[in-house]
């Protein structure tokens, strides 16, 4: 992904709300299923990391761009936003 691809979702992720939080109990299967259908419903998804999250928000969304075979398209503070385009019927058209 290049830099303007990762700016222009940057942009549109500006205004969406956290769809998910990641807390005391940490990552586990059936969590990593349930962004993995948001993000084919959604595409781009932004997720928050509280205080209480067993591990750094970098290790946490690594783990889960892996997990879920998607791109991390930035950390900042404690929120990570997450993109994977639709095979078909895609909604976000990269530049």
């Amino acid at each position: 992904m290049t830099s303007k691809q990762r700016a222009y979702l940057r942009g549109l992720a500006n205004c969406l709300d956290a769809v998910f939080q990641i807390g005391k109990n940490g990552l586990n299967a059936n969590y990593i299923k349930q962004i993995d259908d948001v993000l084919e419903a959604r595409e781009l998804v932004k997720i928050t990391v509280l205080e209480t999250a067993p591990e750094t928000t970098r290790s946490l969304a690594e783990e889960l761009a892996n997990s879920t075979h998607s791109v991390l398209v930035q950390i900042v503070g404690n929120k990570i936003t997450l993109f994977r385009q639709r095979v078909k019927n895609s909604k976000i058209t990269l530049p």
